[in-house]
């Protein structure tokens, strides 16, 4: 028999899109012969729902969806993600559905509610296992985490609903902890499907592949684990799908960051060998994460394009590569809006950056602007120093003139500040992080530099002097950002230490960090905490970005000890 694997890009709340999609997929699968389609979890409304969950309408909306996908699926038994309440509870569940019957439901168990997941919020808790048999082959249904996490007791009770229908379903986390596998092997499964909304940051896969195969070895049981692709909000979902025989080996690997539908032949309930798509790069694999996310932000949230200051800088330019490649060319705007700081190196630049990619590209003086704000505020700056006060007005400047132009046109604003700057605050509110979506949010200075050589060996379109001179705002004379923080090798280490991977300054600094170093970027973090929480939405490519998974207060009066 054949399984499809259908790796779709979901729009959360569009569930006559998505149900559309979903048939499509269908109709391809059994052109090639499928017997089985299974679909990401809740691939039905999208992931994630988040408070649409608790809109009654919002549910009933998702239940006749259902309905009319279940009439339009035909000659495939298919497996699709969606939120169901029964018995006043509300569920993460997986339906199967043949000849426009639901045959079999699986709910999920394993709810989590740790980084950017919330579900226990929204979900009750599933129980039992569901079982089914398509041509004689025994599958098992986990939902994500389900099939992660610790060993736990085996108990399982078979479902049918009909003579020899028998179909077992994991859904996402279900399928991270031993005991969902187990349950479902205990009911008479003999292959694993898991349905994922399994958002991407660096190394995600290893640790997906890794744990699967752990599974696998525990249960004997072959598993077809299906991811969603897509961006939505700051999350970005890979696809990545994967199939792994029961001696744990991979015979299929779906491609990253695009819809695919791969087909699964089964012998004997062992997968067979197929293709298998070729790993990427990291520099590669993040910068195709934020291409989805900069197409799926703006194409689902219906902006005719996007329009970004280009100030010469290694950031901005990276931004706009990053915007053509997902958009193209014709719906993305630059703005170089240089002052009397701003060198005539970075004009060049800007300008060669915009013609190598063949964006509409203008200039916009802002000395005129900044001089007119200066004469407004000379009675109240009477006889006081100039200081972060004047930067910051140019900032400013350039936020509202690229927020008039963006109001104008109706393109959304790209941010282009970097995770390093987001983190110490070095960036001015209502000025350079005025915005709609922050491309580099999650993207650290030395990872930028990583990126920005990547994107040229593609094709040449950032100057190599851009790569190469040190980084400077230009809101004073011969400023550089080190002037104002630690050096970027120095900041990026102890950041990502200490908010990626949470450990202590006194953790830190028994690691060999310098102490001064370590409590300045501690306290620049700490600090500028009101600033990120008034930033726009950005990319999630790390295991911890400045959003979701990052809910510190802003009035704290907490303190480290540093020794």
């Amino acid at each position: 028999m054949k399984i499809a694997i259908a790796q779709i890009n979901a729009t959360v709340g569009d569930l006559a899109g998505n149900v559309a999609r979903i048939v499509e997929f269908a109709e391809r699968a059994c052109r090639e012969g499928a017997d089985l389609m299974v679909t990401p979890e809740l691939a039905l409304c999208g992931y994630p729902p988040e408070d649409l969950l608790l809109r009654e309408d919002f549910i009933e909306d998702c239940e006749r969806a259902l309905d009319d996908l279940a009439q339009r699926v035909k000659g495939v038994t298919l497996v699709i993600g969606h939120p169901r309440v029964a018995d006043g509870k509300r569920y993460n569940s997986a339906s199967i559905i043949q000849g426009g019957t639901v045959i079999g439901v699986y709910d999920k168990q394993r709810l989590p509610n740790y980084t950017v997941f919330d579900e226990e919020r929204y979900f009750d808790r599933g129980s039992e296992s569901c079982v089914c048999s398509v041509n004689g082959v025994n599958f098992g249904v986990n939902i994500c985490e389900d099939a992660w996490g610790a060993q736990g007791p085996a108990t399982a009770r078979a479902r049918t609903s009909g003579p020899g229908d028998r179909i077992g379903i994991n859904i996402c986390a279900d399928s991270w902890n031993a005991e969902a596998p187990r349950a479902a092997r205990e009911a008479g499964a003999t292959v694993l499907l898991v349905l994922n909304a399994s958002p991407y940051h660096m190394g995600k896969q290893r640790v997906r592949q890794e744990v699967m195969r752990e599974r696998v070895v525990e249960t004997g049981l072959s598993l077809v684990y299906v991811n969603m692709v897509g961006g939505q909000d700051e999350l970005v979902f890979d696809g990545a799908s994967f199939v792994l025989n029961s001696t744990g080996v991979l015979t299929h690997q779906l491609p990253s960051f695009e819809e695919s539908l791969g087909v699964v032949t089964l012998t004997d309930g062992e997968p067979q060998p197929g293709e298998i798509a070729a790993p990427l790069s990291q520099e590669a694999e993040v910068y195709r994460a934020l291409q989805l996310g900069v197409r799926d932000y703006v194409n689902k949230n219906s902006f005719p394009g996007v329009l970004l200051g280009l100030s010469g800088g290694i950031d901005s330019a990276l931004t706009l590569a990053v915007a053509v490649d997902a958009l193209g060319a014709g719906r993305v705007r630059a703005v170089m809006m240089p002052s009397q700081y701003t060198a005539g190196m970075s004009v060049e630049d800007a300008r060669a950056e915009a013609e190598a990619l063949k964006v509409r590209y203008s200039e916009i003086l802002i000395r005129p602007v900044f001089d007119a704000f200066l004469a407004a505020l000379s009675a109240e700056f009477k006889g006081l120093p100039e200081d972060a006060t004047e930067e910051n007005i140019q900032s400013r400047i350039r936020g509202t003139l690229l927020m008039a132009l963006s109001n104008k046109s109706g393109a959304i604003v790209l941010t282009t500040g970097n995770k390093s700057e987001m983190g110490t605050g070095y960036a001015t509110l209502y000025g350079d992080m005025a915005g709609g979506f922050a491309v580099l949010k999650d993207i650290n200075k030395m990872l930028v530099y990583r990126l920005a050589r990547y994107r040229n060996s593609l094709s040449a379109v950032i100057p190599q002097r851009v790569i190469e001179r040190a980084p400077s705002a230009e809101l004073r004379p011969n400023q550089t950002d080190q002037d104002s923080l630690p050096p970027y090798p120095v900041l990026d280490a102890v950041m990502e230490a200490y908010v990626e991977n949470d450990l202590s300054p006194r953790e830190l600094i028994a690691q060999g960090y310098g102490p001064a170093d370590v409590e300045r970027v501690v306290r620049l973090i700490r600090g500028s905490e009101y600033k990120r929480r008034q930033a726009p939405v950005g990319i999630r490519i790390t295991p911890r970005g400045f959003g979701k998974d990052w809910r510190f207060p802003i009035t704290n009066k907490f303190r480290h000890r540093f020794g």
